[in-house]
């Protein structure tokens, strides 16, 4: 079996656990993980790997043979990661530029989500520019995003005043005019994860239903020892950074499904049963097994 996953600490326990169950593993080292994504998804180049939530969703919904398997490998809050270098606010997105690297990142499903449902934003009514396709074959933007010219870079966009707003994670560049959007970010999303139980999830493992039917048994053993480690490393709060097992995911997957339909991002709805069914049918298990 290849496997992706990003950090080093679950990728050696996934790989001693599999060959443990008795077939040979491989780690594939891809850094950033977000780079094995696409060749994942639409050529099935790893058996098990690290992919972002919504990238699971419009897999399933555009027919590609990915399944869930229900471990968090990357929770984090995301209210901060709207920012500007004016005095503008989440509230007057509205008639304005906006960056986000990709229509699908999910960062950018969580960001937009917040802004519809929190601050009444009409998505349709910003200037939306992406530099990035999805990493599912298939799948688009709406009409009413246009794209960056081949060679612009979002953060040199941002800091040189072609956007008002860039919606960013890691790629969030060090300057000292930058700001967020929502005051107090940190604080409204901690209030907005109580509220709703769970924290935004970005990243989950996902399984090629080739490697589901072959190798059941080994990817079983693989989620039991991430669970293992990632309870066994987990932090004090009101709501788990990393939930594994299905019911565990149901509020953020539930979630970022809706928020996915809405903005344009999945041509169809994605309900979470459907994605429980998928995986326990292939790997012969009752979704009890994975925590269902």
């Amino acid at each position: 079996m290849k496997l992706v996953l990003g950090r080093d600490d679950l990728a050696v326990a996934a790989v001693s656990a599999v060959r443990e169950a008795g077939t040979d593993a491989e780690r594939l080292d891809i850094k950033p993980v977000h780079k094995a994504s696409r060749s994942f998804v639409n050529e099935s180049t790893a058996d098990l790997c690290e992919v972002a939530i919504v990238t699971v969703l419009q897999a399933v919904a555009h027919g590609k043979p990915v399944l869930l398997l229900p471990v968090t490998t990357l929770g984090r809050h995301q209210h901060q990661t709207l920012v500007t270098l004016g005095k503008l606010s989440a509230a007057d997105v509205e008639g304005h530029s906006v960056g986000v690297r990709s229509w699908s990142q999910t960062t950018g499903v969580w960001m937009r989500g917040f802004l519809t449902e929190e601050y009444g934003v009409d998505l349709r009514k910003a200037d939306w520019t992406t530099y990035e396709g999805s990493h599912v074959d298939g799948a688009d933007q709406p009409s009413w995003v246009k794209r960056a010219p081949e060679g612009a870079k979002l953060p040199a966009d941002f800091l040189e005043g072609r956007l008002d707003f860039g919606i960013m994670g890691n790629e969030l560049p060090s300057d000292e005019r930058i700001r967020t959007a929502i005051d107090n970010a940190h604080e409204t999303a901690e209030r907005w994860s109580k509220k709703q139980g769970f924290i935004p999830v970005n990243h989950v493992v996902g399984v090629s239903e080739a490697a589901a039917a072959e190798h059941s048994a080994a990817i079983l053993t693989a989620y039991d020892a991430l669970q293992s480690m990632l309870t066994a490393k987990a932090e004090p709060g009101p709501v788990p950074l990393h939930p594994v097992g299905f019911n565990a995911l149901r509020g953020a997957f539930t979630k970022a499904a809706a928020y996915a339909l809405e903005q344009g991002v999945i041509p169809r709805a994605v309900d979470y049963e459907e994605l429980v069914e998928r995986s326990c049918a292939a790997l012969g298990v009752s979704p009890s097994r994975l925590g269902g």
